[in-house]
């Protein structure tokens, strides 16, 4: 946008108008919003409906200005938050028309009415835009005299989202965002004139990964969180800019506290990442950090109980026994995938100069050889400037999804390939068993009043997605031609031999881009540290002699320290430690439950001679430990992820003063108590040595180039599992968050029509999914996939997968009917569910 004095005559550049607002003449690009131009300009419209990132409405008609077109007033005040400029177009804000000024005052006046007069107790109170446009554009007193409407309040959208009825000013931000941004139409608009309100049907609940954003976009406090309603006033909280610890997708947050307490997070405004929005998990599931359970003292075993020690004597007993361990068979390194890049850089640096071994994996979950070399080749030292970014999803003109779940993986890949598809027509595909929910947003899109088919499911068997990724339709073989198209894969491809190397087959023989996106935050940062028993950091491989050098050099050891051979993957390790071929273990917040194989974890655990564990709380490998080391959860550090994108995403520490201390630090006095200096004393210090170290600039390793393997074949009575986790189940992260918990989808197995008749599932039936090692009893859903197979989530409610099944994705169960429960019921949304319950 250019301004320009009247006087100068010139031609408007090609895609612009030129338009006069408040005696300023301006340029703006054709289609931009009037009211888009003049927050641009400096001058601030009123609004309550508008919002950046949703569709036009019109609603509230706070904006009101005069308009001139052609030297003709339009024949009254006009919204400017739908009207786009125009060629010579005169617009005079409520800065310089009275005409503009009394409508807003007339609107405002409206609005106010019913408006409860309750600042002083209401969250939004402090930071509300009525409260301060009120004050700034309304009237100094009141006419209207009457009785305001009141309504019972407040009601539950859900178990954390409250509406307070008599505060909405029906600007449908909500609304809107659930249809447009999220595709979870739960929240409408009910009734009609003066009796009209939000609300939810009495079948649907406002059930969405997504809800929170509804919360802070609501202009008024009409919708609260049931978590932080009455905990705090705004101006008593201090914010502290942050990033979210979850997921891959790197968003930025707010983090609100006081007296050393966090009290709520919100989302932070980065439009090249996560824009204004972020999850409900990111939102909420804070306060795993301030947990009853909570570990801050060293612990130490003796006489068989861990009592708690100073850090003194658990430094000395802890590194007393890895040497000896070390001396021994040797030690394996577990960190685990939440970590900051500077922690998974000290857990790198660690096992190689203290305990002198390669044997280190950060992948707690499912796994491959196959995997790491698609890693080695593909992912180390991508960028933004290289690789794939969220704009380039934005842009492309067909994405497809192998082995990856966006809604329940990475959420805000999720809203951005739903944006893409809504506004760019992006055609999104998804290789996999069955249309679940975030398949079908993705994929249909609801505009401009109707469905619109955007992409589609292309349906495989479990372990079978690499031949139909090497069959793909046509038709979306075409769209992956295209320029810009985008191959995005998911951890879950760990579990399907040859997938990966179909990927990159597929990715080669179309010409579409790659991104690789794993489901925990600190994954993409490990790869990065090293943190692998393939790499050293920057992605240099341990068997190359001059990649060796080269780190031995930046890490001041003599040549020749590094260990030449690549190192046990983590199921190597668990292997060895279990039959007595290492000796100890040093393992960082790995839950055994997400483990592949949890039983052969705690049979390493109970077997190992010497475990010490750094973690938070107490998990199943507290239990076996000979000493745990207290750490700091995200809150109490500062660091840095890399999000799936390659992008660095750096945060301070938000509450101060705790005495916590983070990975790197307890990791750097246990290599002095060993005679090491890893000088890894501080988050900065260590992201300043991995920065001084770099990327490798050698050549990149090659693909993997495995055959690609067909899906199994079921016998009588069995079924092929498909399994993923979904966004909120069974994690410790979640823990003491019972409003969040309401919002998780219901635990199901999901299962085909035909497959439900061949072992006879009659009404009110659950399904018993069974292997040699344990059995999952669920209720049903009924779907279009493939037939026999059966869908169970992978660690949500009962259903345990690795602990219960000791199987993963691809794997063959028994299934079975189990004993009638409750008659037959639908959601609503012509899918049965054969226990009488609903989605």
């Amino acid at each position: 946008m250019t301004v320009a004095p009247e006087s100068e005559a010139r031609p408007v550049p090609e895609g612009y108008v030129r338009l006069t607002i408040d005696g300023i003449e301006v340029e703006a690009p054709k289609g931009e919003l009037l009211i888009r131009t003049a927050e641009r300009m400096g001058i601030t419209i009123p609004r309550f409906c508008d919002h950046p990132l949703l569709d036009p409405a019109g609603a509230c008609r706070q904006c009101l200005v005069e308009v001139e077109m052609g030297g003709r007033p339009m024949p009254k005040p006009q919204a400017s938050c739908t009207m786009t400029v125009a060629d010579g177009m005169v617009v005079k804000t409520q800065r310089t028309s009275p005409v503009a000024d009394k409508a807003q005052q007339g609107v405002m006046e409206l609005l106010l009415i019913n408006h409860p007069l309750d600042c002083p107790i209401c969250d939004k109170g402090g930071e509300c835009p009525l409260q301060n446009q009120a004050l700034k554009h309304g009237r100094a007193e009141s006419r209207f005299h009457e009785k305001k409407r009141t309504f019972a309040k407040p009601v539950p959208i859900s178990s954390q989202v409250l509406l307070d009825r008599e505060r909405c000013v029906l600007c449908q931000r909500c609304t809107r965002f659930s249809k447009q941004i999220a595709g979870d139409p739960f929240i409408e608009l009910l009734e009609r004139g003066a009796v009209q309100q939000i609300g939810i049907g009495e079948q649907q609940p406002f059930q969405s990964y997504f809800s929170g954003n509804t919360i802070q976009i609501c202009p008024v406090g009409a919708l609260t969180s049931a978590a932080y309603r009455f905990r705090s006033r705004p101006f008593d909280l201090v914010s502290t800019p942050g990033q979210c610890e979850h997921c891959a997708s790197g968003c930025e947050i707010r983090t609100d506290w006081r007296r050393g307490k966090v009290m709520r997070r919100l989302a932070g405004d980065d439009p090249e990442v996560n824009e204004e929005w972020i999850c409900d998990k990111g939102r909420f599931a804070f306060r795993y950090a301030t947990a009853a359970d909570r570990i801050t003292r060293p612990l130490v075993r003796e006489g068989g109980e861990l009592r708690e020690a100073s850090w003194t004597e658990a430094l000395q007993v802890a590194a007393k026994g890895l040497t000896e361990a070390r001396e021994a068979h040797g030690v394996g390194v577990l960190p685990g995938g939440r970590l900051t890049v500077e922690d998974a850089y000290a857990y790198a640096k660690f096992a190689r100069i203290a305990l002198r071994t390669n044997d280190i994996d950060f992948r707690a979950r499912p796994h491959s050889a196959e995997e790491l070399r698609f890693l080695e080749s593909t992912v180390v030292g991508v960028t933004p400037g290289t690789g794939v970014t969220y704009r380039d999803l934005e842009s492309a003109p067909a994405v497809l999804c192998v082995a990856f779940e966006p809604e329940e993986e990475s959420p805000i890949v999720f809203l951005r390939l739903r944006k893409a598809a809504r506004k760019g027509g992006t055609k999104v595909f998804h290789l996999g068993p069955w249309a679940s929910p975030g398949v079908e947003k993705t994929t249909v899109i609801v505009h401009n009043g109707g469905p619109v088919s955007t992409g589609e499911l292309v349906p495989c068997t479990p372990g079978g997605e690499a031949a139909a990724l090497r069959e793909l339709p046509p038709a979306v073989a075409e769209a992956l031609q295209q320029p810009g198209a985008v191959l995005l894969v998911g951890e879950r491809a760990a579990q399907v031999p040859g997938l990966y190397s179909e990927v990159l087959r597929t990715a080669q023989r179309t010409g579409a881009r790659v991104a690789w996106i794993p489901r925990r935050a600190g994954e993409r940062g490990a790869v990065e540290a090293g943190a692998l028993p393939t790499l050293l950091p920057g992605g240099r491989p341990v068997t190359d002699a001059a990649a060796r050098s080269e780190i031995e050099q930046a890490w001041g050891v003599g040549p020749g320290a590094l260990p030449a051979t690549a190192g046990r993957d983590l199921t190597g390790i668990l292997t060895a430690a279990a039959a007595g071929e290492l000796s100890g273990l040093v393992v960082g917040g790995v839950d055994p439950n997400d483990l592949p194989d949890p039983a052969l974890a705690e049979q390493a655990l109970r077997r190992a001679d010497f475990v010490v564990s750094l973690e938070l709380r107490p998990t199943a490998v507290t239990e076996h430990a000979d000493v745990v080391l207290p750490i700091a959860p995200s809150p109490e550090k500062s660091g840095s992820f890399l999000n799936w994108e390659g992008r660095r995403r750096e945060f301070r520490t938000t509450i101060e003063g705790t005495g916590a201390v983070p990975d790197c630090r307890v990791l750097d006095t246990l290599a002095v108590e060993m005679d090491a200096d890893l000088f890894t004393q501080s988050p900065a210090a260590a992201s300043a040595e991995l920065e001084r170290i770099g990327p490798n600039v050698g050549d990149r390793l090659p693909g993997p180039d495995e055959p690609v393997s067909a899906a199994p074949t079921p016998g009588p009575g069995q079924a092929v599992l498909a399994t993923w986790r979904q966004l909120l189940d069974n994690g410790s992260l979640q823990d003491d968050e019972p409003n969040l918990a309401g919002t998780a989808r219901r635990t199901v197995a999901v299962l085909s029509p035909r497959t439900a008749e061949r072992i006879e599932l009659g009404l009110g039936q659950r399904i018993e999914v069974r292997t040699a090692k344990g059995a999952i009893v669920l209720p049903v859903e009924l779907a279009d996939m493939p037939d026999d197979v059966v869908w169970v989530p992978t660690d949500s409610g009962t259903s345990r997968v690795h602990r219960a099944l000791g199987a993963g994705h691809g794997a063959l169960v028994d299934i079975a009917a189990t004993t009638p429960m409750s008659p037959a019921a639908t959601n609503g949304h012509g899918t049965t569910h054969l226990d009488g319950g609903r989605a």
